[in-house]
């Protein structure tokens, strides 16, 4: 029996893409099942990168490294995560999905396991990209359980739900992962991401997805993009990641790495575009819509870069994450709320209007944080966070939505919209953390050397409180010298910190307008989409290919 003939399929089991499962009924018992080992993959694949990012300064003493030397982390696993997209997608539609579903999740229980013997940073690093790759399958896992769990009328609903809990993850590893490092350390995070690995895949095991058709798709020339594009985008990666650390105009290694990224990934896209059967389709990318909805997704990422921010704001006021619980429980219920909202509101016509709202929403709570003082504290930023947490969800269900109904449009350009949306939020992410970062930065050095200026002696105010701060010390320094020293050194921390608060204000700042631009571009389109071009819409070719597959869902019912 040939493998990759076209089975028969009735009307209501056709798979919608190729690579994807068909569609078969379930029972209620059945799809409640398949709701939850959606949830369950999707968290896994998530809480393992979210878990580094959020003790990386821990794993750099556990490591023994410098804090540049332990962003080659994340970035490792950013590398390996973003190009095994062009490989994923054309792997489900040869080998089918019950050997990607297995072999995906065997490989990432063994990255896990490889984790808890890791003893350097080079091993940690190799590690991290073993399980960015991956991880890259578990999202997309996910997704394809959770879309079971929905009748066919209700689909929209099951893709924002699927792709949304991915966004949970953060918010949850920021809850718990002390706990997790008090039982062995960064070993402690490791041994729980084996236990979900585990139990993601006893999941899959027992409850398998229905299968679907299946092609003869790879072609030699995939793997001479692929061998390209991925060192390509590999050194992009460490370029965004460790550029704020070692300092963009310092470090030569960093121009050598652009420009390596720069010429491999055009000499890539040249491949494609002159390919009859492109693995990239160039020429669809860079049409209107797809180009304003990855540059809107990209606006709408440096945005949500706030929360680092907040973060880094305030570990500047002393405060470490066991003090910070319950903002990140109020951040997770914004998230949650956002999800759910997004999904019961969710129609094509209202796609435009979500993500706009979205902004709306994140602009009021990044504003609401630019007026932050040194006496802030978590629980004044609950309503902000929350209003954050809520838009950063809201917003990627319709995002993924509008893409994906382009693509079911043309299937042929599945492989395209995966990879433009992995670039767009997984290094999207990475643009983001390094423009705020970097701006922090700047305008950080910009406060202090205002502030700074005016500490002289000569005024009364600064010498008396530099007396202060060395008198805090007389019953252990009896040297006047040694206390005054102390009481300059106190001075300058305060100097340094305040300008800190200022610069953080200044980046909160710098989001709202970011957010408010973005939201200003997107209207003045939508409005000249109504105006002047016929039929109206920002996201046309996406509301077409959805409209298809709810008449197939019509038909089928």
């Amino acid at each position: 029996m040939d493998v990759y003939a076209p089975q028969v399929w009735q009307p209501h089991e056709r798979p919608t893409l190729p690579g994807s499962p068909s569609s078969p009924h379930h029972s209620f018992p059945r799809r409640v099942a398949f709701f939850v080992i959606g949830f369950i993959v999707a968290i896994t694949g998530g809480l393992g990168n979210a878990l580094v990012i959020v003790n990386l300064p821990y794993l750099q003493g556990s490591l023994g490294v410098f804090s540049a030397e332990i962003q080659w982390l994340p970035a490792a696993y950013v590398m390996t995560n973003v190009s095994m997209n062009l490989l994923l997608v054309k792997f489900r539609q040869q080998y089918g999905l019950r050997l990607f579903t297995e072999l995906f999740l065997v490989l990432y229980a063994l990255a896990t396991v490889a984790h808890l013997f890791v003893h350097g940073l080079a091993s940690a690093i190799f590690v991290r990209a073993a399980h960015g790759m991956s991880g890259a399958a578990l999202t997309t896992l996910g997704l394809y359980y959770v879309l079971q769990a929905f009748p066919a009328q209700h689909r929209l609903k099951g893709v924002v739900l699927g792709i949304g809990f991915s966004q949970l993850a953060t918010p949850m590893a920021r809850l718990f992962s002390t706990n997790l490092m008090e039982i062995a350390e960064w070993r402690g995070l490791y041994f729980f991401e084996l236990g979900m690995a585990l139990l993601s895949l006893g999941c899959v095991l027992y409850l398998k997805l229905p299968p679907g058709d299946r092609y003869k798709v790879f072609e030699k020339m995939d793997f001479v993009t692929f061998s390209l594009f991925a060192p390509g985008v590999a050194l992009l990666s460490a370029v965004l990641a460790l550029g704020r650390t070692v300092w963009w105009f310092e470090s030569r290694w960093l121009g050598l790495c652009l420009a390596g990224a720069i010429v491999l990934i055009s000499a890539a896209l040249l491949i494609e575009h002159n390919r009859k059967r492109p693995l990239i389709n160039t020429r669809w990318l860079t049409t209107g819509n797809m180009t304003r909805l990855a540059l809107s997704v990209l606006l709408i990422r440096i945005v949500q870069s706030e929360a680092n921010g907040t973060v880094g704001f305030l570990q500047t006021l002393g405060l470490n994450n066991d003090q910070m619980q319950m903002l990140w429980i109020v951040v997770m219920a914004g998230a949650v709320s956002g999800m759910l909202v997004s999904a019961w509101t969710i129609t094509p016509a209202r796609i435009p209007f979500q993500l706009m709202f979205s902004l709306v929403v994140m602009a009021i709570g990044a504003y609401m944080d630019s007026r932050a003082t040194n006496l802030t504290r978590p629980a004044e930023m609950y309503v902000s966070q929350f209003l954050l947490g809520f838009g950063g969800a809201f917003f990627i269900g319709p995002t993924f939505v509008s893409g994906f109904g382009a693509v079911v449009a043309a299937p042929n350009n599945l492989v395209s919209f995966a990879v433009m949306f992995s670039i767009t939020q997984t290094l999207g992410s990475l643009l983001g953390s390094a423009i705020v970062g970097t701006f922090q930065v700047v305008r950080e050095k910009y406060h202090s050397s205002l502030l700074t200026e005016h500490l002289t002696l000569l005024n009364p105010l600064v010498a008396a409180r530099i007396q202060n701060g060395g008198a805090t010390l007389g019953g252990v320094l009896g040297d006047p010298a040694l206390r005054s020293a102390q009481g300059v050194a106190s001075l300058g921390a305060a100097a340094t910190r305040e300008a800190n608060i200022l610069a953080y204000n200044d980046v909160f700042l710098m989001v709202t307008v970011v957010a408010l631009l973005t939201l200003a571009w997107m209207l003045g389109r939508y409005l000249w989409s109504i105006c002047v071009i016929c039929p109206p819409n920002l996201f046309q070719g996406a509301q077409t290919g959805i409209a298809a597959v709810s008449l197939t869902n019509s038909e089928s019912r």
